[in-house]
């Protein structure tokens, strides 16, 4: 799913990605003998897509078991060092990806995972926003790692 965002939500949103770092918190015991690790099998979820300049571009994924979740942006560009919009969060009936509280970062893409955290079962979105310097469409793969 791709939306466009009118340039005051992309401002929003480019002060939310700069403002927050991704967290997200899980319960447990903290008597080591009594914690148990989730059983799902680790699926990656690839995405490809072009943003234009202005725009965004949601992608919609879906955690079977509770556990981690690692958000990587592999490429994106012309140019290949664009910094670009990255979020996580959870698909809307309007079409947008409300994120998640500290769910976003401002990054270039890269072989290491720019977002991570814990997740609960569930539906999720993850975003590829431009943050007001693609001077085109541009072009990204973003992989999601989760259980």
């Amino acid at each position: 799913m791709r939306c466009k965002r009118s340039r005051t939500a992309q401002i929003a949103g480019v002060i939310a990605l700069a403002a927050s770092a991704f967290a997200a918190a899980c319960g447990g015991s903290s008597n080591p003998s009594t914690v148990t690790a989730p059983t799902g099998t680790v699926t990656t979820d690839t995405f490809n897509g072009t943003v234009q300049p202005g725009g965004s571009s949601i992608n919609p994924f879906t955690v079977n078991v509770g556990g981690t979740v690692s958000v990587t942006l592999v490429s994106a560009g012309p140019p290949s060092t664009i910094t670009m919009g990255l979020g996580i969060g959870n698909p809307s009936s309007t079409g947008v990806c409300a994120f998640l509280s500290g769910g976003t970062t401002v990054t270039q893409a890269g072989s290491t995972a720019q977002l991570s955290g814990t997740l609960v079962a569930g539906s999720y979105c993850v975003a590829v926003v431009d943050v007001g310097n693609a001077a085109g469409a541009i072009t990204y793969t973003v992989t999601v790692a989760h259980t």
